[in-house]
Formats: structure tokens, C-alpha cells, sequence
């Protein structure tokens, strides 16, 4: 493997300068490869490892502005994450690792390269808002999606996502979180749930691990209707991930009318992924990033990596959301279509058409 990448710009001279032509921001450490889940673990750090390289092999990375991403101050993350969850996180720390839950552990290195997966999102959001680019993307791990206010879970230690969600929300904005990984987001769903400047738009395989997202999943109190869920069968290809966005959720994000979109990019859709059995190809990937990333203006879009377990499909998809950022469609696989899925989405349309969602 190539050593990950470095600074080409280092971050310090950015504050007194404003990138004019179309740049994207690329926010990852080599730490991140430190946090060792075990043997055989599929998030493993050669995940991330791929994802660097299929960054090394893009053909505009002199249009990429390459950040070191930086350690979160532990008292953030008392914004989202409860005082005996961090402690117990930091306990099995200072003992140099062990078992968070059964799917989740950690090693000597994970409390740190947690910190770092949800400090990337804060240092995108404050070179946006200073002009350095259109776009970013976290190349961090480990993932967060499922990580609760109260409990790490499914390979997640902290919520990457909610962290920085929290954070442009104390800014006065209001904020689109959309999660196409294959398991649904239930860390991000459960912290949200109930705030009405948050909308939550999760596609995901269903039934699968950790069995939340149900379409009745639509949020509480002020946040009641702000959480929707798009449940879908194994099998599922892009053309029925193109049709659910196009005539299920932009309708609820044009009403919603975000100022922000953080987008939960987990790979783990794609058809050659080992612990799934979506249909996706990084084609679709592509195509359905630029739909989104088209809700809110230039500047307010990031990405942040989630999960994704076959190492090919990852440089493909990873490639393919990079120059969607850029402006650009290049399919490293033709799209998807003719799976399953339509059935679902007809009946969603209906039952999102009775309820006003």
C-alpha cells in the first residue's frame, strides 16, 4: 500500500486565502488505520486504506484540498453522547482496548482515531463557511451511524454525523441528514428524533442488522414527520433508489427547505459487498450523490464515510462520489436496474401521499 496521503496545503494558510475555482475538500489521518477491531473484523483498516488509494488515482487532485483531520475536544461530545457512555469508552481505553458490544471493539489505537473520524466533520464545516470549497469528505473511520446518545454500537463508536449536525444547528441552520448506507442509521434517527430543524432521510435494506427504520419510524414531538424511513428488499437496484428520492423524499426537501446536507455515505449497497445483498454499483452511487448534494447550494455539502466492506467496491463508489462533489458524473460501473424494490416504493408513495408526510 502507498503511505496515505499528507497535507499539500497545510490548513494553517487557508485562513487567509479563499479557493475561486472548483475545489473540494478531502479530510482524513493516518491514525484512523490505528483503531484495530480485531482479526477478520470487516471494518478493518484496510477499508479506509482503499478509499485513500481511490483518492491517490483521481485525476483532479489538484482541485482537492487535502486537510489532516484533527482530534474532537472531548467536551463536544457531550452534545450528543451521555458522560457514562464516553466514560466507558475511554475506560476500555486506558486499559489498551477490548469489547465496546459484540459486533464493536477497540484497540489501543481507536479511542483516538475515534476522535478524529468526529472531528473532521467540524473542521469541514468551518473551511466552508470560510469559503475553501463546495464540498468535503471525511475519509475517517471509525464509522458512526449507529452509535446512540447512550450506547456504541455496530462497529460505531461516536456519531461522526451527529456531531456535526449539532454543531451547524447551534450555527441557526437547518440541516438535511441523508444515509444510504445498507443498515439503517438508528444513532442519528434516535438523536434527531425529536427535532423539528433536522430532517433525517435514511434507504436501507430491510429486515437487516440493527433491525430500526420501519416506515412508521417518523419522528416525535416537534420533530414528528421530520424523520423518514425508505425500508427496502434485498435485491434492490439503483433505479428504484432513483425513483424513491425523485418522487418520495424531494418533495419533503423542498418543504423542509435545508441550508445544509450531510450526507451517511455507506458503500455497503453495492452488490459485491460481503455483508449485504443490495444491488447498487458504484454507478448508482454517482448518480443518486449528485441528487443529493443538489438540495443545498455549493459550500454546505459534506460527506461523510460510513460503512462498505468489499475493498473494490469501495475505490469504485468512493471515486464515483468524489467527482459527483466535483461537478462531474463518471459511472466506474453502469448503473443498476431491473431488481427489486418497485413494489416498496409504490406502496411508500401511497402511504407517504395518505399520511402528508
Amino acid at each position: 500500500m502507498n503511505k496515505p496521503l499528507f497535507l499539500k496545503i497545510f490548513i494553517n494558510c487557508l485562513a487567509d486565502s479563499t479557493v475561486t475555482d472548483m475545489s473540494i475538500l478531502f479530510i482524513t489521518n493516518e491514525l484512523c488505520l490505528d483503531h484495530l477491531p480485531g482479526h477478520k473484523h470487516p471494518e478493518r483498516p484496510d477499508r479506509l486504506s482503499a478509499v485513500l488509494e481511490s483518492f491517490q488515482r483521481t485525476e483532479f487532485q489538484d482541485e482537492v484540498i487535502e486537510i489532516l483531520a484533527e482530534p474532537v475536544k472531548e467536551s463536544i461530545l457531550f452534545d450528543v453522547h451521555g458522560e457514562e457512555m464516553i466514560h466507558h469508552l475511554k475506560t476500555i481505553h486506558i486499559k489498551g482496548g477490548g469489547r465496546v458490544d459484540e459486533d464493536t471493539k477497540m484497540s489501543s489505537g481507536s479511542w483516538l482515531a475515534a476522535r478524529l473520524a468526529a472531528g473532521a466533520g467540524l473542521q469541514a464545516i468551518n473551511h466552508l463557511r470560510n469559503g475553501n470549497g463546495e464540498a468535503a469528505f471525511c475519509a475517517v473511520r471509525p464509522p458512526g451511524h449507529h452509535a446512540t446518545p447512550v450506547q456504541s454500537m455496530g462497529f460505531c463508536l461516536l456519531n461522526n454525523v451527529a456531531i456535526t449536525a449539532k454543531h451547524l444547528l447551534s450555527l441557526g441552520e437547518k440541516v438535511l441528514i441523508v444515509d444510504y448506507d445498507a443498515h439503517h442509521g438508528n444513532g442519528t434517527q434516535d438523536i434527531f428524533y425529536s427535532d423539528p430543524n433536522v430532517l433525517f432521510i435514511s434507504l436501507h435494506q430491510w429486515p437487516l442488522y440493527p433491525g430500526t427504520g420501519s416506515v412508521n419510524e417518523t419522528g416525535e414531538g416537534e420533530g414528528k414527520g421530520a424523520t423518514l424511513n425508505i425500508p427496502l428488499p434485498a435485491g434492490t437496484t439503483g433505479d428504484t433508489y432513483l425513483r424513491a428520492w425523485d418522487e418520495i423524499v424531494i418533495p419533503m426537501v423542498e418543504k423542509f427547505s435545508p441550508t445544509w446536507v450531510l450526507l451517511s455515505a455507506g458503500f455497503d449497497g453495492h452488490r459485491l459487498d460481503p455483508i449485504t445483498d443490495l444491488g447498487l454499483t458504484s454507478g448508482d452511487y454517482s448518480l443518486l450523490t449528485s441528487r443529493i448534494i443538489q438540495t443545498v447550494p455549493p459550500g454546505h455539502r459534506l460527506v461523510f464515510l460510513e460503512g462498505g466492506y468489499d475493498l473494490r467496491a469501495l475505490e469504485l463508489s468512493t471515486t464515483a462520489v468524489l467527482h459527483a462533489l466535483m461537478g462531474e458524473t463518471v459511472l466506474p460501473e453502469p448503473v443498476s436496474n431491473g431488481g427489486t424494490g418497485s413494489e416498496a416504493i409504490t406502496k411508500m408513495i401511497k402511504l407517504v401521499k395518505e399520511n402528508d408526510f
